[in-house]
Protein backbone atom coordinates (compact mmCIF):
# COMPACT_ATOMS: atom_id res chain seq x y z
CA UNK A 1 0.00 0.00 0.00
CA UNK A 2 2.77 2.40 0.93
CA UNK A 3 4.56 1.48 -2.30
CA UNK A 4 1.44 2.34 -4.28
CA UNK A 5 1.08 5.70 -2.55
CA UNK A 6 4.75 6.51 -3.21
CA UNK A 7 4.28 5.65 -6.88
CA UNK A 8 1.20 7.86 -7.16
CA UNK A 9 3.00 10.77 -5.53
CA UNK A 10 5.80 10.51 -8.11
CA UNK A 11 3.46 10.95 -11.09
CA UNK A 12 3.38 14.78 -11.15
CA UNK A 13 7.18 15.05 -11.14
CA UNK A 14 7.46 12.41 -13.85
CA UNK A 15 5.03 14.16 -16.16
CA UNK A 16 6.78 17.46 -15.56
CA UNK A 17 10.05 15.84 -16.63
CA UNK A 18 8.44 14.33 -19.72
CA UNK A 19 6.91 17.72 -20.52
CA UNK A 20 10.34 19.37 -20.37
CA UNK A 21 11.81 16.84 -22.81
CA UNK A 22 8.84 17.13 -25.20
CA UNK A 23 9.06 20.92 -25.09
CA UNK A 24 12.77 20.87 -25.93
CA UNK A 25 12.24 18.44 -28.81
CA UNK A 26 9.38 20.59 -30.10
CA UNK A 27 11.60 23.65 -30.12
CA UNK A 28 14.29 21.71 -32.02
CA UNK A 29 11.84 20.59 -34.73
CA UNK A 30 10.35 24.09 -35.00
CA UNK A 31 13.82 25.62 -35.34
CA UNK A 32 14.78 23.09 -38.01
CA UNK A 33 11.65 23.72 -40.06
CA UNK A 34 12.13 27.50 -39.76
CA UNK A 35 15.71 27.27 -41.01
CA UNK A 36 14.63 24.89 -43.78
CA UNK A 37 12.05 27.33 -45.12
CA UNK A 38 13.93 30.60 -44.62
CA UNK A 39 17.58 29.72 -45.23
CA UNK A 40 17.94 26.89 -47.70
CA UNK A 41 15.85 23.83 -48.47
CA UNK A 42 19.03 21.87 -49.22
CA UNK A 43 21.23 23.21 -46.46
CA UNK A 44 23.26 20.73 -44.43
CA UNK A 45 22.89 23.22 -41.62
CA UNK A 46 19.26 22.20 -41.17
CA UNK A 47 20.01 18.54 -40.60
CA UNK A 48 22.85 19.35 -38.23
CA UNK A 49 20.62 21.63 -36.13
CA UNK A 50 18.35 18.63 -35.57
CA UNK A 51 21.27 16.24 -35.24
CA UNK A 52 23.22 18.15 -32.60
CA UNK A 53 20.29 19.64 -30.70
CA UNK A 54 18.41 16.35 -30.43
CA UNK A 55 21.46 14.40 -29.33
CA UNK A 56 22.03 16.62 -26.33
CA UNK A 57 18.62 15.55 -24.99
CA UNK A 58 20.45 12.50 -23.61
CA UNK A 59 22.14 14.80 -21.07
CA UNK A 60 18.77 16.17 -20.02
CA UNK A 61 17.39 12.64 -19.67
CA UNK A 62 20.45 11.68 -17.60
CA UNK A 63 20.10 14.72 -15.36
CA UNK A 64 16.37 14.09 -14.81
CA UNK A 65 16.94 10.33 -14.42
CA UNK A 66 13.99 9.67 -16.71
CA UNK A 67 12.58 6.12 -16.44
CA UNK A 68 13.74 3.62 -19.03
CA UNK A 69 10.27 3.23 -20.54
CA UNK A 70 10.04 6.96 -21.24
CA UNK A 71 13.26 6.93 -23.25
CA UNK A 72 12.28 3.83 -25.19
CA UNK A 73 8.83 5.10 -26.08
CA UNK A 74 10.22 8.52 -27.04
CA UNK A 75 12.67 6.74 -29.33
CA UNK A 76 9.92 4.62 -30.93
CA UNK A 77 7.69 7.63 -31.53
CA UNK A 78 10.55 9.77 -32.89
CA UNK A 79 11.65 6.89 -35.13
CA UNK A 80 8.12 6.43 -36.48
CA UNK A 81 7.82 10.15 -37.23
CA UNK A 82 11.24 10.17 -38.95
CA UNK A 83 10.36 7.11 -41.04
CA UNK A 84 6.99 8.54 -42.02
CA UNK A 85 8.61 11.85 -42.94
CA UNK A 86 11.12 9.97 -45.09
CA UNK A 87 8.31 8.64 -47.30
CA UNK A 88 5.85 11.53 -46.84
CA UNK A 89 7.99 14.65 -46.25
CA UNK A 90 5.62 16.55 -43.98
CA UNK A 91 8.66 17.59 -41.89
CA UNK A 92 11.26 18.06 -44.64
CA UNK A 93 13.68 19.80 -42.30
CA UNK A 94 14.49 16.67 -40.29
CA UNK A 95 15.51 14.68 -43.37
CA UNK A 96 17.21 17.41 -45.42
CA UNK A 97 20.45 15.67 -46.22
CA UNK A 98 20.66 16.00 -50.00
CA UNK A 99 20.72 12.22 -50.55
CA UNK A 100 18.49 9.25 -49.80
CA UNK A 101 19.09 8.54 -46.13
CA UNK A 102 17.38 6.90 -43.17
CA UNK A 103 19.85 8.56 -40.83
CA UNK A 104 17.26 10.37 -38.72
CA UNK A 105 15.32 7.13 -38.23
CA UNK A 106 18.47 5.20 -37.25
CA UNK A 107 19.46 8.03 -34.94
CA UNK A 108 16.18 7.87 -33.03
CA UNK A 109 16.33 4.08 -32.76
CA UNK A 110 19.92 4.13 -31.50
CA UNK A 111 18.87 6.35 -28.59
CA UNK A 112 16.16 3.88 -27.58
CA UNK A 113 18.53 0.91 -27.79
CA UNK A 114 21.18 2.61 -25.67
CA UNK A 115 18.65 3.67 -23.05
CA UNK A 116 17.24 0.12 -22.90
CA UNK A 117 20.80 -1.20 -22.60
CA UNK A 118 22.32 1.10 -19.99
CA UNK A 119 19.50 2.87 -18.13
CA UNK A 120 18.34 -0.13 -16.04
CA UNK A 121 21.87 -0.62 -14.64
CA UNK A 122 22.38 3.13 -14.14
CA UNK A 123 25.36 3.17 -16.52
CA UNK A 124 24.07 6.39 -18.03
CA UNK A 125 27.53 7.52 -19.09
CA UNK A 126 27.85 4.87 -21.79
CA UNK A 127 24.56 5.78 -23.41
CA UNK A 128 25.65 9.42 -23.28
CA UNK A 129 29.01 8.59 -24.87
CA UNK A 130 27.36 6.67 -27.71
CA UNK A 131 24.87 9.41 -28.51
CA UNK A 132 27.15 12.42 -28.03
CA UNK A 133 29.99 10.93 -30.07
CA UNK A 134 27.50 10.69 -32.93
CA UNK A 135 25.90 14.03 -32.13
CA UNK A 136 29.03 16.15 -32.05
CA UNK A 137 31.49 13.96 -33.93
CA UNK A 138 29.42 13.26 -37.00
CA UNK A 139 27.77 16.68 -36.88
CA UNK A 140 31.02 18.63 -36.89
CA UNK A 141 32.72 16.18 -39.27
CA UNK A 142 30.04 16.78 -41.91
CA UNK A 143 30.20 20.57 -41.58
CA UNK A 144 34.02 20.73 -41.53
CA UNK A 145 34.30 18.18 -44.33
CA UNK A 146 31.92 20.10 -46.59
CA UNK A 147 33.57 23.45 -45.97
CA UNK A 148 37.25 22.54 -45.71
CA UNK A 149 37.52 18.99 -47.07
CA UNK A 150 40.13 18.96 -49.83
CA UNK A 151 41.39 15.39 -49.55
CA UNK A 152 38.56 12.99 -50.31
CA UNK A 153 37.99 9.26 -50.33
CA UNK A 154 34.94 7.14 -51.10
CA UNK A 155 33.27 4.31 -49.17
CA UNK A 156 30.16 2.54 -50.53
CA UNK A 157 29.71 5.33 -53.05
CA UNK A 158 29.62 8.00 -50.32
CA UNK A 159 32.31 10.67 -50.55
CA UNK A 160 34.20 11.48 -47.37
CA UNK A 161 37.13 13.75 -46.59
CA UNK A 162 40.17 13.14 -44.42
CA UNK A 163 39.57 16.54 -42.84
CA UNK A 164 36.07 15.46 -41.82
CA UNK A 165 37.31 12.10 -40.51
CA UNK A 166 40.01 13.83 -38.46
CA UNK A 167 37.34 16.09 -36.99
CA UNK A 168 35.28 13.01 -36.15
CA UNK A 169 38.22 11.39 -34.35
CA UNK A 170 39.23 14.46 -32.36
CA UNK A 171 35.67 15.32 -31.37
CA UNK A 172 34.91 11.72 -30.36
CA UNK A 173 37.99 11.69 -28.16
CA UNK A 174 37.13 15.01 -26.54
CA UNK A 175 33.47 14.14 -25.88
CA UNK A 176 34.12 10.67 -24.46
CA UNK A 177 37.07 11.78 -22.28
CA UNK A 178 34.98 14.65 -20.89
CA UNK A 179 32.15 12.29 -19.89
CA UNK A 180 34.50 9.71 -18.40
CA UNK A 181 36.38 12.41 -16.51
CA UNK A 182 33.12 13.59 -14.99
CA UNK A 183 32.16 10.06 -13.91
CA UNK A 184 35.40 8.34 -12.92
CA UNK A 185 37.79 11.23 -12.39
CA UNK A 186 41.36 11.84 -13.52
CA UNK A 187 42.70 8.31 -13.91
CA UNK A 188 44.73 6.92 -16.79
CA UNK A 189 41.75 5.00 -18.21
CA UNK A 190 39.90 8.29 -18.64
CA UNK A 191 42.40 9.37 -21.27
CA UNK A 192 43.24 6.02 -22.87
CA UNK A 193 39.78 4.52 -23.43
CA UNK A 194 38.63 7.51 -25.54
CA UNK A 195 41.45 6.73 -28.01
CA UNK A 196 39.79 3.39 -28.78
CA UNK A 197 36.36 5.04 -28.88
CA UNK A 198 37.60 7.65 -31.36
CA UNK A 199 39.15 5.03 -33.65
CA UNK A 200 36.03 2.83 -33.62
CA UNK A 201 33.66 5.76 -34.12
CA UNK A 202 35.70 7.21 -36.99
CA UNK A 203 35.92 3.85 -38.73
CA UNK A 204 32.19 3.23 -38.42
CA UNK A 205 31.30 6.76 -39.51
CA UNK A 206 33.07 6.17 -42.84
CA UNK A 207 30.42 3.55 -43.72
CA UNK A 208 27.39 5.81 -43.98
CA UNK A 209 25.29 4.25 -46.74
CA UNK A 210 21.62 5.18 -46.15
CA UNK A 211 22.70 6.85 -42.91
CA UNK A 212 23.50 3.53 -41.20
CA UNK A 213 26.33 5.25 -39.30
CA UNK A 214 23.66 6.91 -37.17
CA UNK A 215 23.05 3.45 -35.73
CA UNK A 216 26.50 1.84 -35.83
CA UNK A 217 28.48 4.77 -34.42
CA UNK A 218 26.40 5.24 -31.22
CA UNK A 219 26.17 1.50 -30.54
CA UNK A 220 29.80 0.82 -31.40
CA UNK A 221 31.10 3.75 -29.35
CA UNK A 222 29.01 2.83 -26.32
CA UNK A 223 29.94 -0.84 -26.57
CA UNK A 224 33.70 -0.25 -26.70
CA UNK A 225 33.46 2.33 -23.90
CA UNK A 226 31.54 -0.10 -21.70
CA UNK A 227 33.75 -3.08 -22.48
CA UNK A 228 37.05 -1.30 -21.86
CA UNK A 229 35.78 0.46 -18.75
CA UNK A 230 34.69 -2.87 -17.27
CA UNK A 231 37.99 -4.58 -18.04
CA UNK A 232 40.50 -1.78 -17.45
CA UNK A 233 39.12 -0.14 -14.32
Amino acid sequence: MLHSISWLESIPDLWLQIGIVVLVLGVVVLLAETIYRRVSANSELVRKVVHISTGNIILLAWWLKLPTWVGIWASVIAGAIALLSFYIPFLPGINSVGRKSLGTFFYAISIGILIAWFWPTQHYQYAAIGILVMTWGDGLAALIGQKFGQHTYEVWGIKKSWEGSLTMALTSYFVSSLILFGVQGNIWQTWLIPVAIALVATGLEAFSKLGIDNLTVPLGSAAIAFYLSQHLT
